[in-house]
């Protein structure tokens, strides 16, 4: 049995799973876990039974966000034969179990070489629960995770952790304060991605755009470093700290795709606040006005939150609203989940079917949004990559349909229609 990563949540888990696939033991199933809503660590649950089901001999080893904030929870589970905190993660040998690398025995770990004595490793064998390794987050340095499960698209790490303390959020919990990788690290990782056949790279983070010498200082220095780096994307982006350097290889890189995914979060200035962010309503505005302005053929992408605590109709609207203001074709929308130990937790709640309605409502419209803009797309030409069997993505990160493509093609595309959610094309 080889090793198996299930992944849920953000892209930078599943560089992250890449880089502990290659650390594990055969018979080892990897669940990387979410904790950005309650919905995410149920789901994270579900799959670690479904794999103890499926999979009744393996070595089941929890790591992520969830089992960084929960870690006693996710060791009860009779499933579970270890837990991992966000720090482990880039420990040198964090899967080492007494008995062997096959037993799913539940003994007291050995201390990991190295490791500080803020490190906790602890067991409880009287309730049988499964020993947790979690070193704590502020003095683990990341290490580069790099890779994907499709070899033409790769994602690398370049930060994780975050200084931020948005209201409704625990990823700062969960990963601790920033910390970035050092240049030379970045750059091999991202040579050994083409070395191995990746097409595309993409930089990701939980906060990309903290990387301490600047993002777009980082991405310049890529692509100088790096001629045969031909396509290079961004992950996740905080608005407001956009430096000029990026804004430049916006206007002015080729090879830097043009689609931009931003944490926007809500659309009404009061909520803004409530929540903790950095930026107002006027200046996510202003900030698309000037990437479009700067790159004619830029697509968004954003994060939106539906139904934070105290949310007016009319700031729900706001919201709603701001799929057009920003021109939003790819809008992710998360019903507002209290997390806990968060300052939003103990705000007044809405009413959840009050929640989920907006939530719905949000979605229905940014649905309408994203058909009519890729309708807008037939007739024209586009640069494709194809990612997997006749399905891939233009550089805006439409998703396109081409018959008889195999995995890594790429060039201009004609589009001819649409079908569900993609577009259908020809090369030519």
């Amino acid at each position: 049995m080889s090793v198996e990563a299930i992944t849920l949540g953000c892209r930078l888990n599943f560089a992250e799973s890449e880089a502990l696939k290659a650390r594990a033991a055969d018979g080892t199933i990897i669940v990387n876990s979410c904790a950005v809503t309650a919905e995410a660590v149920r789901q994270t649950r579900q799959a670690i039974r479904r794999a103890r089901r499926e999979s009744p001999e393996a070595r089941i080893v929890v790591t992520g966000c969830a089992a960084q904030l929960e870690p006693e929870s996710f060791a009860a589970m009779p499933e579970v034969d270890l837990v991992l905190g966000n720090g482990a993660k880039h420990a040198p040998n964090p899967f080492v179990l007494s008995g062997g690398p096959q037993a799913r025995s539940r003994r007291a770990l050995a201390q990991p070489p190295g490791m500080r004595p803020s490190t906790s490793l602890r067991t409880n064998e009287a309730l049988g629960s499964a020993p947790v390794f979690s070193p704590d987050l502020a003095s683990t340095a990341p290490t580069v995770a790099a890779g994907f499960r499709q070899r033409v698209r790769s994602f690398v790490a370049i930060q994780t952790g975050c200084d931020h303390r948005c209201t409704f959020c625990t990823i700062w919990q969960a990963r601790g304060p920033s910390r970035s990788l050092a240049f030379d690290a970045i750059r091999d990782a991202v040579a050994k991605e083409l070395d191995g056949g990746a097409a595309e790279v993409v930089l990701t983070g939980v906060d990309i755009t903290s990387y301490e010498d600047g993002l777009g200082p980082l991405c310049e220095q890529l692509l100088a470093a790096l001629p045969s780096l031909k396509r290079l994307r961004l992950s996740s982006l905080d608005s407001i700290e956009i430096d000029e350097t990026l804004f430049a290889l916006i206007a002015g890189e080729p090879r830097l795709m043009p689609h931009f995914h931003l944490s926007l979060q809500a659309g009404d200035d009061l909520i803004l606040k409530r929540m903790k962010r950095r930026h107002s309503r006027v200046q996510s505005v202003a900030l698309v006005e000037r990437i479009k302005a700067a790159r004619p053929d830029a697509t968004i992408g954003a994060d939106l939150i539906a139904g934070f605590p105290t949310e007016s109709e009319e700031a729900a609207l706001n919201s709603l609203r701001l799929l057009d203001d920003c021109d939003i074709v790819a809008a992710h929308v998360f019903p507002f989940s209290a997390r806990p130990n968060t300052p939003a937790a103990r705000m007044p709640q809405l009413e959840r079917e009050t929640v989920k309605a907006r939530a719905a409502r949000l979605r229905e419209a940014a649905a309408k949004r994203r058909s009519a803009w890729l309708r807008s797309l037939v007739g024209t030409r586009q640069p494709v990559l194809i990612e997997n069997k006749e399905k891939g993505h233009t550089d805006g990160f439409a998703p396109v349909f081409i018959a008889g493509s195999k995995r890594g093609d790429t060039g201009m595309a004609t589009i001819t229609g649409t079908r569900d959610d993609s577009l259908v094309g020809v090369f030519a």
